[in-house]
């Protein structure tokens, strides 16, 4: 059997493979297995229900169910979703959005395989343009989604800030950081996954005015952030304009088997994902849409992101950090403040061997992590510290957390000492 080229992308074994692969290893394998490695949210009991409710009343209402289930979608999308989402954005934010700026996609990660490659690679000039990545670490999915033969992606070393009690915090390296022709898009997650770190209200500034004035577009993965989940525990101020791509998504809310993606652009770039989904998928699902759309229409999707999925989140954070620090206190670990998301980024300096043999070691006994170099696409230098971290996802059960990350400090103890 011969493949093309094309292929040669789907054959090889990259940080996301291993990341999905983990998963359905995990639910398989002979307990005790303590999950800290997947990106899967916690089960809320409270989200939940309210996801249960929306699907009975769905259920329900027979002539509607019979639209989500025996109709396609526009290619765009929902535009019931659309219209109330810029509602929410013009009342929430006073951004300038209608529904004609809002697309639906089949989750995030498939937004970031149009953008990316919508953006970077060859150009009809001769050119080659790639993604800039400003800030990483960074979302171990960006890594796999180019299709040009060469990288699409340029990462560049954070500066990094010590604070107290043991943490440390990322910075965009302002006097690194030039935007120009090379680049056809810059992008920056925010909260940032795997670290939890949220780019403050000026990096994020700077980075908007930097990439307007180059004509580049910026890309703000919102997987995490406003206005849903509200996974950001700190205060940071939303932003965008029509130079701005804004993505979210419904995973985080508690949804990822519905693989709902929303892109809030320019209408050229609204027009650009509406041809791909029809080409690429015909239109996007409707279960995913519809939920969120029954969420807003009853006014429950923004108490459910500030009263529920944040404090909940919050309240995990601290025992995790507790448990860090009952478990590690004498090994030479520092954590990234964690501003968001659901994961404790573990930097072990100088730790004897690399992140991806600890990640070996630790499956052995049942821990699932993921190892820190799949987080730093397009940085080419051999920088030490990419190959000392790890990402834990604190969203497991607690006694999960507790004895993974118990187990973690052993192993690691044992390697020092």
């Amino acid at each position: 059997m011969k493949f093309s080229r094309f292929a040669r992308h789907y054959q090889q074994a990259t940080g996301t493979v291993q990341l999905m692969a983990d998963l359905g290893r995990a639910r398989s394998a002979a307990p005790p297995v303590y999950m800290l490695g997947g990106g899967n949210p916690a089960h809320i009991p409270a989200a939940e229900a309210l996801f249960q409710q929306a699907m009975s009343d769905l259920a329900q209402d027979t002539e509607r169910l019979n639209r989500v289930l025996g109709e396609y979608d526009a290619p765009e999308g929902s535009r019931g979703l659309a219209s109330l989402l810029a509602d929410l954005l013009r009342a929430r934010f006073g951004w300038k959005v209608t529904a004609d700026n809002i697309a639906i996609t089949h989750g995030s990660q498939s937004s970031f395989g149009l953008l990316f490659n919508a953006f970077a690679g060859a150009f009809d000039d001769g050119s080659f343009r790639k993604v800039l990545l400003p800030i990483t670490p960074e979302y171990v999915g960006y890594s796999d989604v180019g299709l040009a033969e060469a990288t699409i992606f340029e990462g560049q070393r954070p500066t990094i800030e010590l604070l107290p009690e043991r943490q440390f915090k990322y910075h965009v390296d302002r006097d690194a950081l030039v935007i120009d022709d090379r680049y056809g898009v810059v992008c920056v997650s925010r909260p940032t996954n795997p670290t939890g770190n949220v780019i403050t209200d000026g990096e994020l500034q700077r980075l908007a005015d930097q990439a307007q004035a180059a004509d580049v577009p910026l890309i703000i993965d919102g997987a995490y952030g406003v206005p849903f989940p509200g996974m950001t525990f700190v205060d940071a101020t939303p932003l965008w304009n029509d130079n701005i791509i804004l993505c979210l998504s419904l995973s985080k809310l508690g949804l990822p088997g519905v693989r709902t993606g929303v892109i809030v652009a320019n209408e050229i770039v609204i027009d650009l994902v509406r041809n791909a989904n029809a080409i690429n998928g015909l239109a996007p699902g409707r279960v995913g849409p519809e939920i969120a759309a029954m969420l807003l229409q009853q006014n429950q999707l923004e108490s459910l992101c500030t009263d529920v999925i944040r404090p909940y989140y919050q309240q995990k954070v601290q025992h995790a950090l507790q448990l860090v620090a009952q478990h590690m206190s004498d090994l030479p670990v520092l954590v990234h403040k964690p501003e968001g998301a659901l994961f404790l980024w573990l930097w072990f300096e100088d730790l004897p061997i690399s992140s991806q043999q600890l990640y070996e070691q630790l499956v052995t006994q049942g821990v699932y992590i993921i190892p820190g170099h799949h987080f730093y696409p397009g940085l080419e230098d051999d920088w030490p510290h990419c190959h000392q971290c790890i990402r834990v996802n604190y969203a497991a059960a607690d006694h999960s957390v507790e004895q993974g990350l118990r187990i973690i400090a052993e192993t690691v103890r044992k390697l020092y000492y």
